[in-house]
């Protein structure tokens, strides 16, 4: 089905859900008037750009049939003038809706947990785990997003050897999905006396958070366990079992938290974290299966993939997925990853319109 022939089919479809939000005997079933305003309220955007499209497209006919008979030069000039613009116009709105076609990942809109560990490179490798941190705290504020703290183990030496966290805010997983991987980072550490160059890692797994409507656990299926916790946070934190650890049996899955004061609270971040955890497996399997129908490069979410490279002498990130090579590495670790994610949306994109188009 070509892209024309699908607009036809779903503006045949709004016409179909016009007719039935026009009859008074669905205002008394909620559930069906629910989802039929939800479906007519997500095809309008897309339809009317059908119309207008369907508009220009005839406009370009009518001046096209003026050239062809040049019957009045005058005419026949300013259909020419105007027959450019409409093309133009034309082109734009065609391009627009094929974004409006790309089915919409029901996971972007979720919250994300995101987790990063550090991995080859001893203490330096903690230390980028802590600079990674900071890059995506500071992208959160810029973006109005809500950083929640879930568990966290520092190193000696500074950074950590890694940290959970959640990102709320509006389409927060649909960003952040892109940063799961291995990240390099290419740099002297400070503690290196000859000026040589050391590259170490640090792991990224993005979660997106799962309520408890998406995923049920049998809490017959958990072992909990209370205990003294242990690092930065006072006096209160040594002294009282409010760190939790919760086990689920059947998959073997571990989680930990220890950053509130209250077990109860502890309890409910840990419980976060499980049913995102467990959720994940899920998703990976949907995941894998795009990513193999459409060979992406972009979001296959594959964690011991070599996604990124921070080169500090050189000032320089690569991103590996997409060859993007940009060289403002000082804004980018201070949070401003923009064009960063942007260009990575922008593949993504343009591998699911090209799936759209050949659908």
């Amino acid at each position: 089905m070509n892209i024309d022939n699908k607009l036809a089919h779903l503006q045949s479809r709004y016409q179909e859900l016009s007719v039935a939000l026009s009859d008074p005997d669905i205002y008394g079933q909620p559930e069906k008037l629910t989802k039929i305003t939800k479906e007519h309220s997500s095809l309008k955007a897309l339809v009317d750009d059908y119309r207008i499209l369907l508009d220009i497209r005839s406009q370009i006919d009518g001046n096209r049939e003026i050239i062809e008979g040049n019957e009045d030069p005058e005419l026949t000039e300013m259909a020419r003038s105007e027959l450019k613009e409409l093309n133009e116009r034309a082109d734009a709105l065609e391009e627009k809706i094929r974004m409006e076609l790309i089915p919409k990942d029901p996971e972007d809109s979720k919250n994300a947990i995101v987790e990063i560990r550090a991995g080859t490179g001893g203490d330096e490798a903690a230390l980028f785990a802590g600079d990674l941190f900071e890059m995506y705290r500071r992208y959160a504020d810029g973006r109005n997003w809500k950083l929640d703290l879930m568990d966290l183990h520092e190193s000696e030496k500074g950074g950590y050897k890694d940290i959970v966290f959640k990102l709320e805010g509006v389409d927060v997983f649909g960003e952040m999905k892109y940063e799961s991987g291995v990240h390099r980072v290419q740099r002297v550490p400070e503690t290196e006396s000859q000026g040589r160059v050391h590259t170490s890692a640090a792991t990224v797994a993005v979660l997106p958070e799962a309520e408890e409507v998406d995923i049920q656990i049998n809490p017959a299926d958990l072992e909990f366990e209370a205990y003294r916790a242990s690092g930065a946070g006072g006096q209160h934190v040594n002294t009282t079992d409010s760190a939790v650890r919760i086990r689920h049996v059947p998959t073997g899955v571990v989680v930990t938290c220890q950053q509130e004061r209250s077990q109860h609270k502890n309890r409910e971040k840990a419980m976060a974290m499980l049913r995102s955890r467990l959720y994940e497996h899920e998703y990976d399997k949907k995941r894998a299966e795009r990513a193999e129908a459409r060979k992406s490069q972009v979001s296959t979410g594959d964690r011991s993939a070599k996604i990124r490279t921070y080169n500090y002498p050189q000032g320089r990130l690569t991103d590996h997925r997409i060859g993007l090579t940009l060289y403002n590495l000082d804004a980018i670790i201070k949070g401003d990853l923009t064009d960063v994610i942007k260009a990575l949306r922008v593949q993504d994109n343009l591998e699911r319109m090209k799936e759209v188009s050949e659908s």
